[in-house]
């Protein structure tokens, strides 16, 4: 999803912040667990503010884009992507 850096990155529903990685090139990976056995992922971001544990409700912060012109974004149901409805 185009982003300009600084853009807020907010969550797509309540849930809690299943776990916060890095990619090689060091850029952050929020991963948040929803009911249904549902997670999203958003990477892309230039800053993040929440932590592993927390939990979120939807349209909350997680963070910031960074400067890459875009944010990825991802539903999983288990292990397996789906595509978001409307993309």
């Amino acid at each position: 999803m185009a982003a300009s850096g600084g853009t807020a990155v907010t969550a797509a529903g309540s849930g809690q912040v299943a776990a916060i990685t890095r990619d090689s090139a060091g850029t952050p990976i929020i991963v948040v667990r929803h009911e249904g056995d549902l997670m999203s992922v958003y990477t892309n971001l230039g800053d993040v503010a929440v932590a592993k544990g927390d939990s979120v409700s939807a349209g909350q912060s997680l963070g910031q884009a960074g400067d890459a012109g875009f944010v990825h974004f991802e539903i999983r149901r288990g292990s397996k992507a789906s595509t978001p409805s409307g993309t």
